[in-house]
């Protein structure tokens, strides 16, 4: 049932804001990931990032690995990048059967112009595809620091259309976020999410401890905002761009800021400097915490 998964990755606001939390892990990342399992959360969720160099047998090989890892792969699908119908229900049936996958992240996809019918995430979504082979969860994206092409307005009614088709269809809506530097401004956009009746559980995107220009070079990659007033806000000097940098910080103040308001939140971290530092980030700080 998808509730189980809810409740196996729910975040308590009274503990610890890292007592659930998932990862993004790159196909081809897969023997880095099976080295850091034993230090993993059991049941964590394995974020698989759909990318324009692997194939569907490499995704598929890479949820096949999450699970025997015992962890829980959740596949993303790019709309723009879905050559057909038949594609899309392949890949998923197989998914299901063969990887136990219970999850899948939905993207609309770089390209601007689509290789097949599929324009965006909410048509993949509208096909059926997911709840008939068996998809509890759905994920669709989230982006407090905003969209490269969307305005505010168009962002919200986004989300709440693809939420609301989603749970329709009977399964369970996650926001998961694009990665932030401004925890200020995380806490603002939950707030109004919660207003706008949106009660889904959300993964605030984290970046993994990294160096710096490492960040520096992924924010620019995937249009977040990095000016000087924020990296100072994250803990990091301008001035210091060679060394590096933890999300302590961030999450210090993320965590601080919380309150039953905000609803279920746990956190979704982006391994730019290796999975083995960002699982031991998360150990240290976990124990600081308890």
């Amino acid at each position: 049932m998808a509730s189980s998964l809810i409740d196996c990755e729910k975040s308590r606001v009274s503990g610890s804001i890292t007592d659930t939390y998932s990862l993004e892990v790159n196909a081809k990342d897969m023997t880095a990931l099976a080295a850091a399992a034993p230090r993993i959360l059991p049941g964590s969720t394995i974020s698989i990032p759909y990318l324009a160099n692997q194939d569907n047998a490499a995704r598929l090989a890479a949820a096949q690995a999450v699970r025997k890892l015992g962890l829980e792969p959740m596949p993303h699908l790019s709309a723009r990048r879905m050559t057909s119908l038949a594609e899309l229900e392949s890949f998923v049936q197989r998914a299901v059967a063969e990887a136990g996958v219970r999850q899948c992240f939905v993207i609309a996809g770089d390209p601007s112009t689509p290789a097949g019918p599929f324009p965006d995430s909410a048509s993949l979504i509208e096909t059926g595809v997911f709840e008939r082979s068996g998809i509890q969860v759905l994920g669709v994206g989230g982006h407090p620091e905003g969209h490269p092409v969307m305005s505010a307005a168009d962002r919200w009614d986004a989300l709440a259309r693809k939420c609301n088709s989603i749970e329709s269809r009977g399964m369970t809506p996650w926001i998961v976020t694009q990665f932030a530097f401004d925890a200020d401004i995380v806490l603002a956009w939950l707030q109004a999410l919660r207003e706008r009746g949106m009660e889904h559980p959300v993964r605030i995107g984290v970046p993994g401890p990294a160096s710096v220009a490492v960040l520096a070079r992924y924010a620019a990659l995937c249009g977040v905002s990095a000016c000087a007033s924020m990296w100072s806000k994250y803990g990091v000097s301008i001035g210091k761009l060679f060394g590096t940098a933890g999300p302590d910080r961030f999450v210090d103040r993320l965590a601080a800021g919380l309150n039953e308001k905000h609803g279920k939140v746990s956190l979704h971290f982006f391994p730019f400097g290796g999975i083995a530092q960002s699982v031991k980030w998360i150990e240290r700080y976990r124990s600081r915490r308890m």
